[in-house]
C-alpha cells in the first residue's frame, strides 16, 4: 500500500505547484486578431501614451523609478534634488516612437510626471498635467515637430493633481477634475477662471482608506455637459454654472469601477449627427469587487469583475443594462475601434490596480460589438504571450493597429525575480478587420488629402478606391476618432464619431465620391485634430488626419 501513497503525495505536489504558479487567463477557442513585437525594449516603461498628430505617439513612465534602461543624449542629465530616487538622472522617462519608421528617441522631462493626465489641445500640441512630488503643479506641453521636446510651466496648476482626469470642452480648454485629496476641478490655460472649483461628488465617491474614485471617467455629452463618473456611480454636471444637472443611478450591486479597483469606461459612438436630438451611450466594464483592495494588501486577491453596465445618458429616465464579459477583467483598457467596435485588452483577473495588488493576467482581449444583440456582443481573440498589468497602456494607430505598452507593478524598475517583470517592449494587436482576406473590401482615401482643414455643418466629399466587384454603398460610412491621453485604463478625450454617408457615387475605375457631413457644434465634436477613416462592410480605412475647427 506504500506506493499509491507515494504516488498520491507527489500528485498532490505537482498540484500545489502548479497552484502556486501564476495563471494567464487565454480561452483556446478560434478567434481572430493577431499581435506584433515591435520593440523588445525603449528603455522605459510606457505607464503614459498619446498619439501626435505626426504619426508619433508620447509615452513616459516616472522620474522617481530610478534610472532607465535609455541613456539621454550625451551630456545631458535632470538635476533634481527634490526627486525621491535619484537627485542627477543621466537616463530618459520619456520617449517619443515614430509609428511607420518603428523608431524612437530620447525625451526629457524635468519634473515627475507619475500618475498624471493630459489631453491634445485643439492646435494639436500636447498638454500634460499634474504628477507626483515637484511634478504635481507643472502643466508639460509637447510639439508635434521633428526634435522637440518638452517644455515645463512651473506653477501652472492651482491644486496638485495626481490621479486626475482632462478633458477638452466646446471652448478649447481643458477642464481637469479630481485627484488625490482634490474634490475639486480647475481649467488651463489660465486666462479666464484661475482658481479651483469645489465639486462635492468626488467626496461623496470617496471610500475612506480606499478611495475608488481616482482617475474618474469624465465624457462631453452632446447637450456640452459633462458625464463624470467615479466609484459606481454618475452625474451630469455644468462645469460652466457649477450645478449637478442630473444625478444617475448607482451601477447595480453597487461594485466599485474606479482606481483602485480599476475598471474602464468609453462614449460609444456617436451617430445620427443631423438628428435634433442625438443619442449618447456610455460603457462601463470590469473592475474589483468591494473588499478586493484591502484583501490584496494581505495578499488574497479576489476575482475581477466580469460585468459591463451600459447606460443612455441622453434619456429623461437613464438606467444601467448589466452584460457579462466572457473575461473577468481588472486593469483593462477600453479602445474605440474605427468601425464602431470596442476592444477591451490588457489587465487581470484578479486583485485590483497597486505594487504587486494583481494577478492572473488576462492575455486575450475581447472584442465588443455594440451594435448586436445582448448575449452576441463580445468575442474572445488571439492572446498575447506579454502579460500587461498595472501600469499598462493602449492606443488605436491611424493605420487600425492597437499600440500596447507597459506594465510595472513594481516601485521601482524590477526584472528579476518577480512574478510580473517591468515590461519596457511595445506590441501592436491587428483587429481581423486588418487581415489580407478583406483588402478587397478594404477602402484607399484618395482625397481630401492629409493635414486637411474642414468645418462645422459643411458637406464634403471623400473619394476613395475600392477594389471590391460589388460595393455595397448602404454599408459606406465616414467616421472620425479623437486620438486619446491613455493611463490607468482610461482613454482621456476618446471619442469616435459616425458620419454615414448621404451619398455613394462610382466614378469608375473603382474610385467612389462618398458625401459625408460634419459635426453640428463643439459640444458634439470639440475642434482639434481628428483621424477620419471610411468604412466598408466593417473594414475601414487607413485613416487621414483632418482639422476640424
Amino acid at each position: 500500500m506504500a506506493a499509491p501513497s507515494f504516488i498520491f503525495s507527489i500528485l498532490l505536489l505537482l498540484q500545489l505547484l502548479f497552484a502556486s504558479l501564476p495563471h494567464h487567463r487565454t480561452l483556446t477557442s478560434a478567434a481572430d486578431g493577431s499581435w506584433q513585437l515591435l520593440q523588445k525594449s525603449i528603455g522605459i516603461s510606457a505607464m503614459h501614451m498619446q498619439l501626435l498628430r505626426n504619426d508619433r505617439v508620447i509615452m513616459f513612465d516616472r522620474t522617481d523609478f530610478g534610472p532607465s534602461n535609455l541613456p539621454l543624449p550625451t551630456g545631458k542629465c535632470r538635476n533634481d534634488p527634490t526627486d525621491t530616487a535619484l537627485q542627477v538622472d543621466c537616463t530618459a522617462h520619456s520617449v517619443e516612437y515614430d509609428v511607420f519608421a518603428n523608431k524612437f528617441r530620447a525625451l526629457t522631462v524635468q519634473t515627475d510626471v507619475w500618475c498624471s493626465s493630459g489631453a491634445i489641445m485643439p492646435d494639436g500640441n500636447l498638454f500634460q498635467t499634474g504628477g507626483f512630488n515637484d511634478g504635481e503643479c507643472r502643466v508639460r506641453v509637447f510639439s508635434p515637430c521633428r526634435m522637440c521636446d518638452w517644455n515645463e510651466i512651473p506653477n501652472g496648476l492651482t491644486a496638485k493633481r495626481w490621479y486626475a482626469s482632462n478633458h477638452i470642452l466646446p471652448n478649447g480648454r481643458q477642464i481637469i477634475v479630481g485627484g488625490r485629496g482634490q474634490f475639486n476641478y480647475e481649467f488651463i490655460p489660465k486666462n479666464i477662471v484661475t482658481t479651483k472649483i469645489n465639486l462635492p461628488f468626488l467626496s461623496e465617491t470617496n471610500d475612506k482608506g480606499i478611495e475608488n474614485n481616482l482617475y474618474p471617467f469624465v465624457f462631453l455629452n452632446v447637450d456640452g455637459n459633462l458625464f463624470i463618473f467615479a466609484n459606481n456611480r454618475a452625474i451630469l454636471f455644468d462645469y460652466v454654472n457649477n450645478i449637478v444637472v442630473k444625478k444617475y443611478p448607482m451601477i447595480p450591486s453597487g461594485e466599485p469601477r474606479s482606481y483602485p479597483s480599476t475598471g474602464s469606461a468609453v462614449l460609444l459612438p456617436l451617430k445620427n449627427l443631423k438628428a435634433a436630438a442625438i443619442e449618447a451611450e456610455v460603457l462601463v466594464c470590469g473592475g474589483a469587487p468591494k473588499g478586493s483592495y484591502l484583501q490584496s494588501l494581505k495578499g488574497t486577491f479576489m476575482a475581477a469583475l466580469n460585468t459591463c453596465a451600459r447606460i443612455k445618458i441622453t434619456d429623461p429616465n437613464p438606467e444601467w443594462v448589466m452584460e457579462t464579459m466572457p473575461l473577468a477583467r481588472v486593469m483593462g483598457d477600453m479602445i474605440l475601434l474605427p468601425n464602431g467596435n470596442v476592444l477591451l485588452i490588457n489587465g487581470a483577473g484578479s486583485g485590483t490596480a497597486g505594487w504587486e495588488q494583481g494577478r492572473d493576467p488576462v492575455l486575450s482581449p475581447v472584442l465588443y460589438q455594440p451594435d448586436n444583440n445582448i448575449g452576441s456582443r463580445f468575442e474572445v481573440q488571439n492572446p498575447t504571450t506579454i502579460p500587461r498589468m498595472y501600469h499598462s497602456t493602449a492606443a488605436l494607430l491611424r493605420d487600425g493597429r492597437v499600440l500596447v505598452g507597459g506594465s510595472n507593478p513594481h516601485a521601482f524598475y524590477n526584472f528579476t525575480d518577480v512574478l510580473f517583470p517591468t515590461e519596457l517592449s511595445l506590441e501592436a494587436f491587428s483587429p481581423a478587420y486588418l487581415d489580407a482576406k478583406f483588402d478587397k473590401l478594404r477602402p484607399t482615401i484618395i482625397a481630401p488629402k492629409s493635414m486637411s482643414g474642414i468645418r462645422y455643418r459643411k458637406k464634403y466629399t471623400i473619394q476613395v478606391v475600392i477594389n471590391s466587384d460589388k460595393v455595397d454603398e448602404s454599408s459606406v460610412s465616414v467616421t472620425m476618432f479623437a486620438p486619446a491621453f491613455n493611463t490607468h485604463s482610461f482613454s482621456m478625450n476618446q471619442r469616435l464619431l459616425v458620419l454615414g454617408n448621404e451619398k455613394v457615387t462610382a466614378v469608375g475605375n473603382s474610385m467612389y465620391n462618398v458625401e459625408a457631413t460634419t459635426p453640428k457644434s463643439g459640444n458634439v465634436a470639440p475642434s482639434g485634430f481628428y483621424l477620419l477613416f471610411v468604412v466598408h462592410q466593417g473594414i475601414p480605412s487607413q485613416g487621414i488626419w483632418v482639422r476640424l475647427h
